[in-house]
């Protein structure tokens, strides 16, 4: 009897040589070609769920697979490994956020050795790590001194669950990314980066990033936001105010259907008339409970204050409109004001609605006349002439804006400009698991930058989580320090940075780990940019984004020379599952049902029947999630990368099943039954294949037309497909081997070129494979292998015949064959022949290389 594959076995010994070997550590190597592989690096939770293994399964057949075609790869591993869940586990189960994290690490990193993955853990790093986070410290001080960071007074998103503030990007539908609670609005001083130095730069780089997914480079450019437009001076009229309100508008052409003027809750003139009047502040305080998200404003009433001031229309002598504080108008864009023109914006026309402010048209379609064309519920904002508006009439939308535009600047009331979406990154957070900024506040000197020898400022490890709040702000000796510059009693500053400040740079970091500064300019200058990273599209905006800034500030200090850091992005799909509920409508795990005999699903313990819901992404919250630990325990790391990479294409959702799960453990040992059942009888390794005979020359074909499929799927990142076209191969191997009978050559060439074909993707079972072939190499450092071009030119091909779309039979006809010979030599097949009978042909359906099909 032949022996079975022990797939336990198997995987522990060749992760044990790999280790031992270091086989994937490697060094900058000016003399070869470098390739650059990295998954987005995992928080380390405690344990690894489908998503990590469906990532790092599909970077570690990238790694393996540009290994094997010569490239000096670079794998490698760290944690993001700072941030909240941490310091909500210190206070839950009274452990210090160090010892919770250090754990999870040392947990989750033998859940990752497990899937067997490529990765150089020589360069592993946490970014909890004072020696990973004292060059942070430094980097953002080379950033203060260049003025790319700063600290402002101002109003800011508060998230009154997790108690701090957050930056834009991270409100989403006017709720906080983490807590989910509901965003508040705090005046606060607070650490920015000047992300928006680089607006025009980050927007051009998209042009650049060609191996990005079309939709990440979209959501970045509608995230940036640039837009042209104007600035107008509107002068106060019936008031001693000598300052004009300036507005921004991206429609200055639309002046003359303006009938108010708003201005933002947080608008220094608001403030000012808060100041003074109970009810415009208690207005304003209503305005900063609405939240902060582009939805939360389009769905909320639209609700002002008349403040009872008038400005001027700078074209219309005598026309005054009305000055309101509007809840839809936001401080962080342009100027914190604007000129509402209701008929031409749908925000603008429902405001003017609640107030019974004009809607004037002064845009008209072109099918339209301007003097009976109105507005109802609907803004128009859609192209035509101008109309109602003086000087303008006639004109198209663009005409009207460069003309308006010269009329504003000959006047002195305004100028063209381009305004941008994208707000400075706010990085300072309340918290205490983070990296402490390193800055000391003194009342004589100011904001002053720990020394870089005294870097790096260390979390003290003596926290009280007894109260809300950041504990760093409360420690008794902590924060009090002498100011460096004048030796004066002084504060640390006690917030912590963003953790995406953590991971905007760590890509960077590992290429020279170990070095004495952020980066050594030699390997980076070897390393990056990273070449193939991979993640998912939920981080398209904050990581993406931040990590396109913070390589240009690098840059900037003299650290790198370098802007885009990802040269290719691959954004992957979710791992779903279904969802059960049991009588009482609880979630069930799908570890508990299972189907009786009647095909029904119940429950495995009671037998009580169990309701089937949706296929959902896989979510602690229903339950319906699969611990990848437990499939590679009973299956094997093979079998669960062999299922992760078949079932559906990399970049979409993809359904985890128990019998796709079965199919593929049937599938690795019947892979591993062919090797060892023919192993025996194989000429010696390195034998070269002779045979001229029909049946080798035959599978040889196969073999290199598999070799030439696989490798352009590969590199296309059809996963799928190459899986697909290896069980192809292998039931031509199957076939070979039981009926015709190739040379002993060939057949090794065919298992040989197999095993090697599936290593990226099963690499235990490719290496046991391949030793128990005779090679002594290690697989993982062996070559990729070549189609041999002449095997892939054929002289036949064999054509599927079919009779109203079943197949009835094969046929070997010439290369290029004609089709009416085609279709002769197809009649032909006796099957063919006999479902034919007398019925007369319709239609005969011709498709070359492949098919005929006889519609009867």
């Amino acid at each position: 009897m032949a022996q079975r594959y022990n797939f336990r076995e198997a995987e522990q010994k060749w992760q044990s040589v790999w280790d031992r070997d270091g086989t994937f550590s490697v060094t900058t190597d000016q003399d070869k070609p470098k390739y650059y592989v990295l998954e987005m690096f995992p928080y380390p939770s405690g344990r690894i769920h489908m998503g990590h293994l469906r990532c790092y399964t599909l970077g570690d057949v990238v790694a393996r697979y540009k290994r094997s075609q010569g490239f000096n790869v670079l794998h490698p591993m760290g944690w993001d490994a700072f941030g909240l869940p941490a310091e909500n586990a210190a206070m839950e189960k009274n452990v210090h956020p160090a010892s919770w994290t250090y754990q999870n690490i040392a947990t989750m990193r033998e859940q990752l050795r497990a899937m067997g993955l490529s990765i150089d853990w020589s360069r592993e790093i946490a970014t909890c790590d004072p020696d990973y986070y004292r060059h942070e410290q430094a980097l953002f001080i080379d950033f203060l001194e260049k003025d790319l960071v700063y600290r402002q007074d101002g109003w800011v998103n508060w998230d009154p669950v997790d108690h701090t503030v957050l930056a834009n990007e991270q409100v989403i539908d006017g709720k906080g990314w983490r807590s989910g609670a509901p965003i508040e609005r705090r005046r606060l001083a607070q650490w920015f980066c000047r992300i928006t130095n680089y607006s025009d730069e980050l927007l051009e780089g998209l042009g650049t990033l060609d191996r990005w997914p079309p939709k990440v480079r979209a959501m970045q450019e509608n995230w940036i936001g640039r837009s042209e437009g104007a600035y107008i001076s509107f002068a106060f009229t019936g008031d001693d105010r000598e300052e004009a309100l300036r507005v921004y508008t991206t429609r200055p052409d639309t002046i003359f259907g303006a009938s108010f003027c708003a201005i933002a809750a947080d608008h220094p003139l608001a403030e000012e008339l808060a100041a003074g009047n109970a009810k415009v502040a208690a207005f304003i305080e209503e305005c900063r409970q609405l939240g902060t998200s582009e939805e939360a404003i389009q769905t909320a009433e639209k609700r002002g204050y008349d403040t009872g001031l008038r400005v001027a229309h700078p074209f219309i002598p005598g026309r005054e409109l009305p000055v309101f504080i509007a809840n839809f108008v936001l401080m962080g864009y342009g100027t914190g004001a604007i000129f509402g023109c209701p008929a031409h914006d749908q925000r603008d026309l429902d405001f003017a609605h609640t107030y019974d402010l004009p809607v004037l048209p002064v845009v008209v379609p072109a099918d339209q006349d301007p003097a009976s064309f109105a507005v109802g519920d609907d803004a128009y904002t859609g192209p035509g002439a101008l109309a109602n508006s003086a000087f303008l009439d006639g004109l198209d939308v663009d005409a009207a804006k460069r003309e308006i535009i010269g009329r504003l600047e000959d006047m002195g009331q305004g100028e063209g400009a381009v305004n941008y979406r994208l707000r400075d990154w706010l990085v300072s957070r309340q918290r205490y698991w983070g990296c402490p900024i390193p800055v000391i506040h003194c009342n004589s000197c100011g904001n002053v930058p720990v020394p870089k020898d005294s870097l790096p400022v260390i979390l003290p490890e003596d926290i009280d989580f007894e109260s809300a709040g950041n504990p760093l702000d409360r420690h008794p000796t902590w924060k009090h320090v002498d100011c460096p510059s004048c030796g004066a009693p002084a504060e640390r500053d006690t917030d912590t940075f963003d953790t995406f400040m953590d991971s905007s740079w760590y890509f960077a970091r590992f290429c020279s780990p170990e070095a004495d500064q952020p980066v050594n300019p030699e390997d980076v200058e070897y390393w990056l940019p990273v070449d193939q990273y991979i993640g998912g599209i939920e981080h398209a905006i904050l990581h993406l984004l931040y990590s396109r800034f913070f390589m240009r500030a690098m840059r900037d200090t003299g650290h790198i020379d370098l802007a885009e850091p990802f040269a290719g992005l691959f954004t992957q799909g979710m791992v779903n599952h279904a969802t059960f509920r049991d009588e009482r409508g609880e979630w069930l795990e799908p570890q508990s049902v299972e189907q009786d005999d009647s095909g029904a699903t119940v429950r495995r313990d009671n037998g009580a029947p169990v309701t089937v819901g949706r296929i959902e992404k896989m979510s602690k919250s229903k339950k319906n999630t699969i611990d990848p630990t437990d499939v590679i325990r009973d299956y094997g790391a093979d079998t669960a990368r062999w299922f992760i990479l078949s079932d559906s294409p990399p970049d979409r959702d993809m359904e985890w099943t128990d019998s796709g799960v079965q199919g593929a453990f049937r599938f690795v040992n019947r892979v591993a039954r062919l090797v060892m059942e023919n192993a025996d009888a194989l000429p010696p390794a390195g034998t070269a294949p002779d045979g001229n005979d029909e049946a080798s020359l035959k599978l040889r074909r196969e073999v290199h037309r598999g070799i030439a499929d696989v490798t352009s799927d590969l590199e296309r990142f059809q996963y799928n497909r190459a899986v697909a076209r290896l069980y192809e191969l292998t039931n031509v191997i199957s076939t070979a081997v039981k009926s015709v009978s190739p040379d002993g050559a060939s057949l090794r060439e065919a298992l040989e070129t197999l095993i090697r074909l599936i290593a990226p993707m099963m690499p235990h079972l490719a290496e046991e494979m391949w030793h128990t072939l005779g090679q002594s190499d290690y697989l993982c450092v062996v070559s990729w292998p070549v189609a041999d071009q002449n095997l892939l030119v054929t002289d036949s091909v064999t054509y599927a015949i079919q009779v109203n779309g079943k197949l009835r039979g094969t046929v070997d006809l010439p290369a290029g064959v004609e089709r009416d010979a085609a279709e002769e030599a197809a009649r032909a097949v006796p099957n063919v022949a006999e479902s034919i009978g007398e019925k007369d042909i319709r239609k005969v359906i011709f498709v070359p290389e492949k098919l005929v099909n006889f519609v009867v």
